[in-house]
C-alpha cells in the first residue's frame, strides 16, 4: 500500500479517539454517569488508558505477525491517546476525587498499592509523551531513544496489574489484557531473537569467505 494513501490513519485514530471522550463529557454534562459520577469517569479514563496502551503496543507484534508497516505508523499516536487517558484518568483522582489535595494523594499512593503502580505508569510515560516527536530522536540519537521507549513494555505490566488489582470481583477482563501483552512480548521476544540468529549467521558468512578464497 503506497505511503500516500496512508496519510489518513493517524488523524483516523484522533477522530476515533476523541468519540469515546466526548461520549463521557456529554454524559456528565447531562448527569447520566450514575450514582457515583467521579467513579465512573475514572473507571472509563483509565480502561481508556489501557485500550490504547495495549493496542499501541500491539502494532510492533502485528508487523511480525503479518510483515505489515502500517500499525508502525499509527504506534506514536496510538501512545499519545493512552497518555492523554491516563492523564486525564489521573486529574479526575486529584481534583474531583481528592480535592487536589497533593498530601492526600501522597497518603493514598503510600497506603493503596494499586495506586502506587497506577501512579507509578503515569510517571514512566510522560518522558515517553515529551519525546515522541522527530525533532527528539534526532536529540537524543536513535539508540538511546530507542532504549527510553523500551519504558513502554513495564508501563503496559504496571498498567495491567493496576487494572488487575482495581477490580475487586470478576478479573476477567484485566486478565485478558495481561493475556495480549504476553502474547505480544513473546513475538517481540522471538523477533529480536530471529533478528541475533540472522546477524551472527551473516558474521560468520563474512569471515569464512577469506579462508575458503
Amino acid at each position: 500500500m503506497a505511503k500516500s494513501k496512508l496519510t489518513w490513519l493517524n488523524p483516523a485514530i484522533v477522530a476515533g479517539a476523541l468519540v469515546p471522550f466526548a461520549a463521557i463529557a456529554w454524559r456528565a454534562l447531562r448527569h447520566q454517569l450514575g450514582a457515583n459520577p467521579v467513579a465512573t469517569a475514572l473507571n472509563q479514563f483509565g480502561l481508556l488508558a489501557l485500550i490504547f496502551l495495549s493496542a499501541s503496543l500491539c502494532c510492533t507484534p502485528l508487523k511480525v505477525l503479518a510483515d505489515w508497516n502500517w500499525p508502525l505508523r499509527i504506534r506514536r499516536t496510538l501512545g499519545l491517546c493512552g497518555f492523554f487517558s491516563a492523564l486525564l484518568h489521573f486529574s479526575v483522582y486529584l481534583g474531583l476525587d481528592q480535592g487536589f489535595s497533593l498530601l492526600a494523594v501522597v497518603r493514598d499512593v503510600l497506603k493503596r498499592p494499586f495506586i502506587a503502580i497506577g501512579f507509578g505508569a503515569l510517571v514512566l510515560l510522560i518522558p515517553l509523551a515529551l519525546t515522541s516527536t522527530k525533532r527528539s530522536v534526532a536529540r537524543l540519537g536513535f539508540a538511546r531513544w530507542q532504549a527510553l521507549h523500551r519504558l513502554a513494555y513495564p508501563i503496559g505490566i504496571l498498567a495491567v496489574t493496576h487494572f488487575y488489582l482495581r477490580v475487586k470481583a470478576d478479573h476477567t477482563q484485566p486478565l485478558l489484557y495481561a493475556l495480549l501483552l504476553s502474547v505480544g512480548f513473546a513475538l517481540r521476544l522471538a523477533a529480536s531473537a530471529k533478528k541475533r540468529k540472522d546477524r551472527r549467521l551473516r558474521a560468520g558468512l563474512r569471515t569464512e569467505r577469506p579462508e575458503s578464497a
